[in-house]
């Protein structure tokens, strides 16, 4: 197992820069040593795993020293001047002290960056929606722009009559706008083989939450007809992966939608603009962007990430496929690697998280500080919707003693997230998606926190 050492403490770079030096050692790294990283996780020396998060707000904080002369009795100094003018950005942006919280990626973890992935700054973010600048994103063939005058959308096969449609089109009809999480299937997926990047970005960064709005898919349908012959649907997209998968018309015509907004604003191109498929509850890879074409036939079309992708191996060497419901999960953002307790004084402190679960709504969320081996029940904290983000959190006395934090949601069908030594016996280490185990967060005695597994 490659050690990477990469000194931080003494290093000016930014965030993003030495996330690329760890990438450029792993670069210097023969194939078959990358290779068996991804298969059996790799461990950071501690330095090297601050630059996925924890040193980017150190460095902000350094870089942001305190004026005295701006603290109480004073006047401070922004009080005595001009600000700048009132729309000086007129599509607005953060706070330059927010200028650390940003998606991520990890760029030895796929061939390139256009078939990649960034992940959520859950670390920094509260409130159960994601801005549309930190959702996740999850590309096969890169971001592509398209013109919203020159886009259509052909529905055909087993339907009464084939259309196509412009945006303007699509928006005549009667719109919805509801709040549902947004999942990748490999979301935590690298910690199947064990504890890899300490990082609460990486483990679950592929995971997000929005507002979205668009028409309900059964209200096209029940326009132009749909032939009762009629049992999947293929949405393809229009970018260079042309990716496609096969939707059973049960989901069709329960709550997929065509949505072509996202928090109150049209779709950004890397979620799919102008129009993508949504299926509330769902794996991401299903929820085809760019949309370009939705076929109705009596059976499925076994295309490439449905077969040789996303699909669940199981002990007997045979691929299980159509696994697509997002099952309950959660962890707990603070404390986390990025955002741990060092300097922490002792006493009452609160533990904070989120949970989810594409089946339905979170009913209960349960806390422990000892590895599993007792529990007690959080609180929430936000809005409870079914196949939504929501918040939790609990209060306890800490000791300055380790601990070994996790937690554990249960969903409004009575499912319950399993431990990880449950999702190893009935899945083992060499799958990729749909990891939802629990995840354990070790705190140690200076407030330092690491992911570990436990298998008892």
């Amino acid at each position: 197992m490659k050690e990477i050492k990469i000194d931080i403490q003494n290093s000016s770079s930014s965030t993003s820069d030495l996330i690329k030096e760890v990438a450029k050692e792993i670069e210097k790294t023969p194939k078959e040593g990358r290779r068996d990283f991804l298969r059996k996780g790799f461990f950071f020396s501690v330095t090297a795993a601050a630059a996925l998060g924890g040193v980017g707000a150190t460095k902000l904080q350094a870089e942001s020293h305190v004026n005295p002369k701006n603290l109480p009795p004073n006047n401070p100094e922004w009080g005595l001047k001009w600000g700048r003018d009132n729309n000086a950005y007129p599509y607005g942006l953060p706070s330059k002290y927010e200028q650390n919280v940003v998606r991520r990626d990890v760029p030895w973890l796929t061939a390139d960056q256009k078939a990649s992935i960034s992940f959520t700054p859950w670390q920094d973010l509260k409130g159960i929606i994601v801005p549309n600048g930190l959702h996740f994103t999850r590309c096969h063939g890169g971001v592509v722009d398209i013109n919203p005058l020159e886009w259509r959308l052909l529905i055909h096969g087993l339907v009464d009559r084939e259309v196509v449609l412009t945006l303007e089109d699509i928006k005549r009809y009667p719109s919805i706008s509801v709040i549902h999480s947004f999942e990748c299937a490999a979301n935590n997926g690298m910690e199947y083989r064990g504890p890899g990047l300490n990082s609460l970005q990486v483990t679950h960064g592929m995971l997000a939450c929005s507002e979205w709005t668009g028409v309900p898919l059964k209200v096209i349908l029940e326009d132009i007809g749909l032939k009762p012959e009629a049992k999947w649907m293929f949405p393809e997209g229009s970018d260079p992966a042309g990716v496609g998968r096969s939707v059973p018309i049960e989901k069709v015509l329960d709550d997929a939608m065509l949505v072509y907004a996202m928090n109150g604003e049209a779709l950004r191109p890397e979620q799919g603009y102008p129009v993508r498929l949504f299926l509330p509850g769902w794996e991401g890879a299903i929820q085809v962007k760019w949309l370009k074409r939705l076929k109705f036939d009596t059976k499925s079309w076994m295309v490439r990430e449905e077969t040789t992708k996303y699909t669940m191996l199981e002990y007997d060497g045979h691929a299980k496929m159509y696994n697509w419901v997002m099952e309950a999960n959660s962890v707990i953002t603070s404390p986390c690697p990025e955002r741990n307790w060092k300097g922490l004084k002792k006493g009452v402190v609160k533990i904070e998280g989120i949970a989810w679960s594409g089946r339905g709504a979170i009913t209960r969320v349960d806390v422990s500080t000892d590895g599993g081996d007792t529990w007690k029940e959080a609180k929430f904290t936000s809005i409870i919707l079914p196949k939504a983000v929501t918040r939790f959190a609990i209060e306890i006395k800490w000791d300055g003693k380790p601990m070994m934090l996790q937690s554990r949601a249960t969903d409004d069908t009575g499912y319950t997230q399993p431990t990880a030594k449950q999702i190893v016996a009935a899945r083992g280490k060499e799958a990729v998606y749909h990891r939802n185990a629990i995840q354990t967060w070790e705190v140690k005695s200076n407030g330092e926190v690491n992911d570990v597994h436990i298998y008892a």
